[in-house]
């Protein structure tokens, strides 16, 4: 078995756009930044996983995973379409020889270390899907399969419905993970009240929000 992890992550300043009304655009930036940092911390050191790829246009998202030892994969311009780049992406991990992948956006503020083992012991024989939706079971937080294009990307609006009717039309075996650590991502103001609440943040938070 050989496994890829691919993080997709939005220029820093751009990010988390829905937060605009509660936090500034360099907080919005500084958290982005904070969050990628605790994704790549979340994957060093695991044994199962033998590449970790970023896929971003953004430079300081580079810097930092390039500091992390990790490979990037830079999306051709501002308009690329995230489905359209993770399938490169895995195209790319595949050619390499991946057998499996993992699909995990870079904000999850609860994501650590433990986190990842406990979803990768989880995976069988292949073909095989495991997809972790969010706390409103509309996004898909985590997507790991094999082989690698055994699913299209359809991440945005409904994606774990989307992703999980794709696996059944095409008779693959899915299995639904619910973990609080993968529920939880940043995307509205909400989001941001859930995490303060629960007491266990993981990344620093702007603590002068309106």
């Amino acid at each position: 078995m050989t496994l890829w992890v691919i993080v997709p992550v939005k220029p820093f300043r751009r990010g988390k756009s829905r937060l605009s009304g509660v936090l500034t655009e360099e907080e919005r930036a500084q958290l982005n930044h904070a969050l990628l940092e605790n994704t790549l911390h979340a994957l060093t050191g695991n044994r199962d996983i033998n590449e970790v790829m970023v896929v971003t246009r953004d430079s300081a998202a580079i810097a930092l995973t390039r500091e992390c030892g990790f490979r990037t994969l830079q999306e051709d311009d501002e308009n690329s379409d995230l489905n359209l780049a993770l399938t490169r992406a895995a195209t790319v991990a595949q050619f390499a020889g991946a057998t499996w992948i993992l699909i995990l956006p870079a904000d999850l503020p609860l994501l650590k270390p433990s986190t990842i083992a406990s979803l990768l012991r989880q995976k069988k024989g292949s073909p095989a899907i495991l997809i972790a939706p969010d706390r409103r079971e509309d996004g898909t937080n985590a997507l790991l399969m094999s082989p690698p294009d055994a699913l299209r990307f359809e991440f945005g609006a409904q994606s774990f419905h989307k992703h999980v009717k794709q696996a059944q039309e095409r008779k693959l075996p899915v299995q639904i993970i619910h973990d609080k650590a993968l529920e939880l991502d940043l995307d509205i103001p909400d989001d941001l009240d859930y995490l303060e609440e629960m007491s266990q943040e993981t990344v620093d938070i702007p603590q002068d929000r309106a």
